[in-house]
């Protein structure tokens, strides 16, 4: 073939492919809207055994015809909690036999027309009749879900185009010798994997590279000898996009990828060790007879879909035991092992000890207060020397701080149901208040760390005055945060007290900075944008104090036994306060703007 002729084949292809490609994410799509939340919640409520998890895997996936999007799902319920990682093994393996109906679809292009009825169940009638109506629907029907109908139909029809033109497109190759030899080189079975793995890595979708595969079949002579090691292949190459969505994931959405690796990686070395071995065996070194057989859709079909299940059916009584490897290929850190070390105090047995209970709900709160201060002081820091990573790990701690607050706050809510006190139901009633403080407290460290990210990405430089405002209040905040932590890990009252104060002057200092940044911007000394970012920074620092002074004043009334929050702040403000007032001169003159 001239260079003509390969660029124009080429250009054939890749234009069926794009249309395949498209099709099936019409499809998808149209599907999801017309199922809404509900493919979501069946995901995550009937996964209780591994048989249910794998059917329902193989069904979402036939649904939706894409099983890396089933797993990219899977992915971010366990990241997010709602599933376990275990839950979510059953769900990718059942996805990785779900996907496998997309060629049994395909093989209806085979079908063509030999005259009379027979024409109306070709390829490109069907999807003729299928778009003809699909489009109707969509031009007629007033309700969403009914377009979505349409969509379906129109989605369906522009992969059958797809499939067609590629189809097509290799048709010229039919009686090339040279592509002939070519194809029976991938007999070889690491080199029919390689291509598999490549291919698939390259589209994102097993259902496309079958699709080009059946398509080959079609066109040209495709022996089983060379199909086998490239459908092994494309179950590796779809790993790829489900690896991508792990990355920014927490570990254990990164395990959860993993397994979708895992799975068709076991499945390559299970039975390609057994049937290549097989073969040299019986065969003594020879071939299977039916090694040259020529493949065509339906068999392309049949093979991918044997292979997936077989694979399934080998792997699914090890679901334990692929945990525990993903465990140990993606380990916790320290970090992490210290954070379930403190859920694991939240022991139900002593939730009829309301005594004990509390007790460990308060050592589990001190590391979480800990871990909010911390994360506000990288924040800080972030702010004069950006990174990355350490913007990650900040929205990290943020998603284990959120963890804290469901844990501990369902723990507390069980407490409740036992039979209290009226001391313990107040301290309870404390600790509610004050989980949902330390929580603010990590969202307005994410806060201030997107200011950080903002000011990095846009090139953005205080100017040294601001600079110099800012890091008078930065300081006044690491102080009232250092005040509180102190308060509640080692119930001390007279800390307690100077948080208010110091409240207030945070309070005036930030209504400072913000007039003073106007009168910076009127100059021109300041653009737009800067003030934007500034008036963000200013105001998570700010409610970060107010968030402190909720959890200092709360301990207080708690000491005191009077759980009227106004009326507090305003004794204290409005009264001649001694204490309050020569507290609050103290840090008028230590967080002073030159």
């Amino acid at each position: 073939m001239d260079v003509i002729s390969v660029i124009s084949l080429l250009l054939g292809l890749l234009s069926g492919v794009a249309l395949f490609l498209y099709g099936m994410n019409v499809m998808g799509n149209a599907l999801k809207k017309i199922a809404g939340n509900k493919l979501e919640s069946l995901l995550y409520k009937l996964t209780n055994t591994p048989v249910k998890g794998i059917l329902l895997g193989a069904g979402v996936t036939a649904i939706i015809q894409s099983s890396s999007a089933t797993s990219v799902m899977v992915v971010g319920f366990v990241n997010s909690g709602i599933m376990k990682v275990i839950q979510g093994i059953g769900i990718i393996m059942g996805a990785n036999i779900g996907t496998s109906i997309t060629g049994w679809i395909l093989c209806l292009s085979d079908i063509e027309g030999a005259g009379g009825v027979a024409t109306l169940l070709s390829s490109s009638s069907i999807a003729a009749i299928v778009a003809i109506i699909g489009i109707l629907i969509n031009y007629i029907a007033k309700k969403d879900t009914s377009k979505s109908v349409g969509d379906i139909m129109l989605g369906f029809a522009i992969l059958m185009v797809g499939m067609s033109m590629m189809k097509q497109a290799m048709e010229p190759l039919q009686n090339d010798q040279d592509f002939i030899g070519v194809l029976t080189k991938f007999s070889n079975p690491f080199l029919g994997i390689l291509i598999g793995i490549v291919f698939t890595a390259i589209l994102q979708s097993a259902s496309a590279s079958v699709g080009i595969l059946q398509s080959l079949a079609v066109s040209s002579f495709l022996p089983f000898s060379a199909a086998l090691p490239i459908i092994m292949g494309i179950g590796i190459g779809a790993a790829c996009p489900v690896l991508v969505s792990g990355m920014s994931s927490n570990k254990n959405g990164k395990r959860t990828a993993l397994v979708y690796l895992l799975n068709d990686l076991f499945g390559m070395i299970i039975w390609g060790s057994v049937f290549y071995l097989a073969q040299f065996i019986i065969m003594r070194g020879g071939s299977f007879p039916f090694m040259n057989y020529e493949m065509n859709s339906v068999s392309i079909a049949l093979l991918n879909s044997v292979y997936r299940i077989l694979t399934i059916l080998v792997l699914a009584p090890f679901i334990k035991q692929i945990n525990k490897l993903v465990f140990f290929l993606v380990k916790d850190s320290k970090e992490d092992l210290e954070e379930q070390a403190d859920f694991d105090l939240l022991e139900e047995r002593f939730l009829n000890y309301p005594d004990l209970a509390l007790a460990q709900v308060h050592t589990v709160m001190d590391c979480m207060a800990v871990k909010a201060c911390n994360n506000v002081k990288a924040a800080i820091k972030l702010l004069d020397d950006y990174s990355g990573e350490r913007f990650k790990k900040i929205q990290d701690r943020e998603n284990i701080i959120d963890k804290y607050e469901d844990k501990l706050g369902t723990y507390l809510m069980k407490i409740t149901t036992s039979n209290m006190n009226a001391e313990q139901t107040k301290q309870s009633s404390k600790y509610l208040h004050t989980i949902s403080d330390y929580e603010r407290i990590g969202d307005h460290a994410s806060g201030i760390s997107k200011v950080a990210k903002e000011l990095n990405e846009k090139k953005i430089r205080f100017s040294d005055e601001a600079q110099g405002e800012i890091k008078v209040l930065e300081d006044a905040i690491i102080e009232i945060m250092d005040i509180t932590t102190d308060v509640f890990e080692n119930n001390n009252y007279d800390r307690a007290k100077l948080v208010e104060p110091l409240r207030l002057r945070i309070r005036l200092l930030c209504a400072e900075l913000k007039k003073n940044h106007i009168k910076r911007l009127q100059k021109g000394s300041c653009g737009l944008d800067y003030g934007f970012a500034f008036n963000d920074l200013i105001s998570n620092l700010d409610r970060i104090a107010a968030h402190c002074s909720n959890i200092a004043v709360a301990f207080i009334e708690f000491e005191m036994d009077d759980f009227n929050t106004h009326a507090y702040l305003k004794d204290i403000k409005n009264s001649k306060n001694t204490k309050f007032n020569n507290d609050f001169n103290f840090y008028e003159s230590k967080y002073t703007i030159k």
